[in-house]
């Protein structure tokens, strides 16, 4: 990686805290204005693969290598005008007030949403010369539970969720569980992810229940199980690329694609270690998808195309250190992560089903109320 291609120093540092309160963001009907859905045309329109203006960009903040976008600015003669949002809802928020992207990057869950507010332009991936690299490899993207036959998105990234800690401060010898956050060596110096759906899921994984349970004795349990946590935690931050860097954690839940960001970072990577529980690691994906307001479709969609060159695909797994599911990049996912298998994300991984799902306004509220507790102790 150049000098010029460093990434900063964190990532996703104001993270997905899962409330959707005030925003109106029921499963079916995601609330985003207009009210009249075909306000810009039929989404299910085809798109013309084709420049026909600069690109709208708005995504999690230094998530693609800026190299790509010079090269793709250049190729087209367009410019890319970026905007970045700090959690999904912060993304929602924005949408529901009207803004119009070109090109946006939801969660799978939040893709559901969308696309069952019809708030999504299709994506033909026929004309998507480098589709095939996905979706004739990655056989889970050809139909995934978010979004049928992938017909409204493209996926982007991977990641899962495990423990990071410092060596030099705990040992290398853990359990390899999610009970070893309750470890005496870390206590006080531990911290677990702000976003609800990640923590009540790590509990819920811990006690041998459905990561997305919205069963109030369930949640009960988990509330129970996580206030006897609090008094080991130093505290709830999504921030565990600097925590661990910096020494302020010797121990966190982390997303494998932070973990893998850290190794170029740290003085001395062997410091650190990553470990994915047996009880179960959540999943995710991050999407490519086009608002139905989009201004410039064409523009969007030749961007997609372009991040699947095998050779950009590449410069951005290196700089974000996240995965991305296109066939002939996993040798350089592999190699970065070499410190830390465990960073690695496989398609038996995504058939693990360990996704975050939506549930209903009922069962979203009774999540919101236990996260609620959990924060408050």
């Amino acid at each position: 990686m150049s000098p010029e291609e460093t990434p900063p120093p964190s990532r996703r540092a104001v993270l997905r805290s899962g409330l959707a309160a005030g925003l109106g963001l029921g499963l079916a009907g995601c609330g985003f204005l207009p009210e009249d859905r075909n306000a810009f045309g039929d989404p299910d329109r085809p798109i013309d693969v084709k420049p026909d203006g600069d690109l709208v960009y708005f995504n999690w903040a230094d998530f693609v290598a800026p190299a790509v976008f010079d090269g793709f600015e250049k190729e087209y003669g367009v410019k890319v005008i970026q905007s970045n949002f700090d959690s999904m809802e912060g993304m929602a928020a924005k949408l529901n007030a009207g803004n119009r992207y070109d090109i946006i990057f939801p969660t799978a869950k939040w893709a559901q949403r969308l696309t069952q507010g019809r708030r999504l332009r299709r994506i033909d991936h026929s004309r998507l010369k480098n589709s095939g690299a996905v979706f004739d490899h990655y056989q889970y993207f050809a139909d995934p539970w978010y979004d049928r036959r992938s017909a409204h998105t493209v996926p982007f990234t991977m990641y899962k969720t495990g423990i990071g800690w410092r060596k030099d401060r705990i040992g290398d010898d853990l359990a390899g569980s999610w009970d070893d956050l309750w470890n005496d060596r870390a206590r006080r110096q531990v911290f677990v992810l702000d976003d609800r759906d990640e923590v009540l899921g790590m509990a819920a994984l811990k006690l041998g229940l459905n990561l997305d349970t919205t069963d109030a004795r369930d949640l009960a349990r988990i509330t129970d199980t996580l206030k006897d946590l609090r008094p080991r935690l130093r505290g709830f931050s999504s921030d565990s690329y600097n925590n661990l860097l910096n020494g302020n954690a010797a121990m966190t839940q982390a997303w494998s694609g932070d973990m893998a960001a850290m190794l170029g970072q740290a003085k001395d990577p062997s410091v650190l270690g990553f470990e994915v529980a047996r009880e179960g690691a959540p999943i995710n994906s991050d999407c490519y998808a086009i608002p139905a307001n989009a201004r410039h479709p064409g523009t969007a969609m030749l961007f997609i195309d372009y991040m699947l060159r095998p050779e950009n695909v590449r410069k951005n797994v290196t700089y974000i250190g996240y995965p991305m599911p296109v066939h002939g990049s996993e040798d350089v996912y592999a190699a970065l992560v070499r410190p830390f298998p465990h960073c690695l994300v496989s398609p038996d991984d995504l058939k693990a089903d360990l996704f975050f799902r939506n549930a209903s306004p009922k069962g979203e509220q009774a999540r919101d109320t236990a996260w609620t507790h959990v924060k408050a102790g």
